[in-house]
């Protein structure tokens, strides 16, 4: 008797079922076509507002320090007269409302957008010019990855190719200088960090990027040094003298020097620079910092 009155429940239940599939897409249809004539366009129509006055607001706000409004304002323009020139200035206007704000990855994504659409235009250099600062910004100390030093480095030297008298220039070099000084700062950090254990190709490869690709970095000195060390250890004199040598000549009142000098004296070595060595080579290309 059981198992023949559960049998017989599943007819009713599956005609319910039935039933409510066939009804709720009805309520459905019926609640969106109900939706769709209660839009009122005259509604919609005074809620869009003129885009010089949404544009005016948003400046109001950037000045007042209301930086999420202005953003919201200038979001308002583009999305409710798009392409418009309004829309164009609110666009950068907005990266830069972003960028004011710390929302980085906002700021970044608006500029690059602008580029896309008016690469051409006078703020072109100012959106690429935000977008550098944005990486900027966001740059760690130097016991943490670099990702965003490379990309101000590349994000502000694209900017001084392709806009070389742009006002923006002068801080974009600046901002490379620094930016630059962080990677090399990276490799120092590295490079030491081999060297105190004794894995000395690994901790020369590194005091080798140093020099010749950020020649122009204060960190260039101690690289020069760190790479006499390296080499003296490694038993490679030649190299450490070399290194030694360009080092006392670039930088000739340096500790780093004094402390080179003294490390080859101790073997009764002294600096000798091999002309054919790639220190020597690289060492015509150190300005100092």
């Amino acid at each position: 008797m059981f198992f023949k009155r559960v049998g017989q429940s599943k007819a009713p239940h599956r005609a319910v079922f039935l039933a409510l599939s066939v009804v709720v897409p009805s309520l459905f249809l019926s609640a969106c076509m109900s939706s769709e004539k209660d839009v009122d366009l005259s509604t919609y129509v005074d809620q869009t507002e003129p885009a010089d006055v949404l544009y005016n607001q948003g400046l109001a706000n950037l000045n007042a320090g209301r930086l999420d409004e202005a953003s919201k304002k200038f979001d308002a323009v583009d999305r409710q007269h798009p392409y418009s020139e309004f829309a164009r200035k609110s666009m950068v206007m907005g990266a830069f409302a972003d960028y004011r704000a710390g929302h980085y990855d906002e700021a970044i994504g608006s500029a690059k957008r602008y580029l896309t659409l008016y690469p051409s235009t006078d703020d072109a250099a100012y959106a690429q010019y935000i977008i550098g600062l944005s990486y900027y910004r966001q740059i760690k100390d130097v016991t943490q990855d670099q990702k965003e030093a490379r990309q101000t480095v590349q994000t502000m030297q694209d900017l001084v190719t392709r806009w070389p008298t742009s006002e923006y220039v002068d801080d974009a070099k600046e901002k490379i200088r620094f930016a630059t000084d962080q990677l090399a700062g990276k490799e120092m950090q590295i490079g030491r960090y081999y060297l105190e254990r004794r894995e000395y190709i690994a901790a020369v490869k590194r005091f080798r990027n140093v020099v010749e690709n950020y020649s122009n970095t204060r960190h260039v000195e101690e690289a020069l040094a760190r790479l006499t060390e390296s080499y003296y250890a490694m038993g490679l004199t030649s190299e450490a003298q070399t290194a030694a040598a360009v080092l006392g000549t670039n930088y000739p009142d340096s500790q780093w020097y004094k402390d080179s000098y003294k490390l080859l004296q101790s073997n009764g070595l002294q600096p000798r620079e091999n002309a054919g060595s790639w220190i020597s080579k690289a060492g015509k290309l150190i300005t100092g910092a």
